[in-house]
């Protein structure tokens, strides 16, 4: 038990430490700042995304229509480039992101519907918006060289979009630690009735936390799009799974209450570099969402063991 509660308190640390170390004995040059700082762009995808989930699994809720909202809100900024231009275009397609969001805030607080099944209907709505737009196409933008500049790297690992993905990650840290609302959000993922109680509002957190989710999941596909000059009804179809499963490796329950900013930092660059280490040996992407769904069932089970056993633990003391 003791041994299971040291894995399941580090676990973050352990499975990243671990990931890097398999990774740099199978691709020489893994650990090089080049092929960090591409890994560490790439995961960004999934790590802005992961930031706006995080604060939704610690509220006891879960949104599985940040694929769908990543590819809508990337096609809108693109398609409206040539009318509105590229700074206007994306402001909209932000705020596309922030408009599903209240939908599903709406759905999921104001109407009670469960958010698995409120954010899997909307997900399938989304999805369908973004293919009738393109007529199930990619479409492209008007500014190549916009692209490109997103694409720059600097100090040899950062890119404009890693960059905003770490300093979102400490400010996300920063306001789960620090402050009252921050610390009120565990409360609620705890035991919802007991911070209504308390007079804690968490039907407003719950809701700002999908409007939250939602406008990162925005932010995420407008970054994609921009940086590759393409819209796509495709983009994000099997960013769910990852995402859940970066946040999950973090340390964050899937039952609420429990979360860190830090620890889903780790979740993100262990997934990056499992699948950037698996790229690099041409295995095939559905290997790797195997090993994602995996790896998310391993740790749900050991988190659960842990507790029942803690538990058991617990009444047998009291009964003694």
């Amino acid at each position: 038990m003791a041994l299971l509660s040291q894995i399941a308190r580090y676990r973050v640390a352990l499975i990243l430490g671990l990931t890097l170390v398999v990774a740099s004995l199978l691709v020489p040059g893994f650990l090089s700042l080049t092929t960090l700082g591409l890994g560490l762009d790439r995961s960004s995808t999934i790590g802005i995304i992961a930031i706006g989930l995080t604060v939704l699994l610690i509220a006891g809720q879960i949104d599985l229509s940040g694929g769908a909202v990543f590819a809508l809100s990337g096609i809108v900024a693109i398609e409206l480039q040539q009318s509105l231009g590229l700074w206007p275009a994306a402001c909209i397609g932000v705020l596309t992101g922030a408009a599903a969001g209240v939908l599903n805030g709406i759905l999921s607080v104001g109407f009670k519907v469960n958010s698995l099944v409120a954010t899997l209907a909307t997900m399938l709505i989304f999805r369908s918006i973004a293919h009738w737009i393109t007529a199930s196409q990619p479409v492209s933008g008007t500014d190549i060289m916009f692209s490109l500049a997103l694409a720059k790297i600097y100090f040899d690992i950062f890119t404009v979009r890693s960059a905003l993905f770490l300093a979102a990650i400490l400010l996300l840290h920063f306001w789960l630690t620090r402050t009252v609302s921050g610390r009120n959000l565990f409360a609620v993922g705890s035991n919802a009735i007991a911070a209504e109680a308390s007079g804690i509002s968490s039907g407003r957190m719950v809701f700002l936390g999908f409007v939250f989710a939602s406008t990162l999941a925005g932010v995420a596909g407008v970054l994609q799009s921009l940086a590759t000059n393409t819209g796509s009804p495709m983009f994000g179809s099997e960013l769910t799974v990852s995402v859940i499963a970066a946040v999950v490796v973090g340390g964050t329950r899937l039952e609420g209450g429990r979360g860190s900013a830090l620890g889903t930092l780790g979740g993100v660059l262990t997934i990056a570099s499992l699948t950037t280490a698996m790229e690099f040996q041409s295995v095939p992407a559905y290997v790797q969402q195997v090993v994602a769904g995996l790896i998310l069932i391993l740790l749900v089970v050991l988190d659960r063991t842990v507790r029942t056993t803690a538990r058991a633990n617990t009444r047998a003391v009291a009964s003694a």
